[in-house]
């Protein structure tokens, strides 16, 4: 798939996706429908959640999960 990365919104207060977290949704257009449906503040709690783990294993761990729940139709990380 081919986008752009401007194509693919973020939070309202963390405006960056975490790299292997963008490339994950550009590749899964179930996951991608689901980050472009839900709310700025939704994609925000994802981000947060992200990246408020304190180790970087647990971050890209988030990261290579989050997709995978958002292709799976869930709309929030904790419920």
């Amino acid at each position: 798939m081919c986008m752009s990365n401007a194509s693919i919104p973020a939070g309202t207060v963390h405006a960056t996706l975490p790299k292997d977290f963008k490339r994950a949704l550009l590749t899964d257009k179930a996951a991608l429908a689901t980050w472009r449906g839900i709310t700025p503040l939704a994609r925000n709690e994802w981000l947060c959640w992200m990246q408020e783990a304190k180790q970087a294993e647990t971050q890209a761990r988030r990261a290579a999960r989050a997709p995978i729940e958002l292709a799976e139709g869930k709309r929030r990380p904790c419920c």
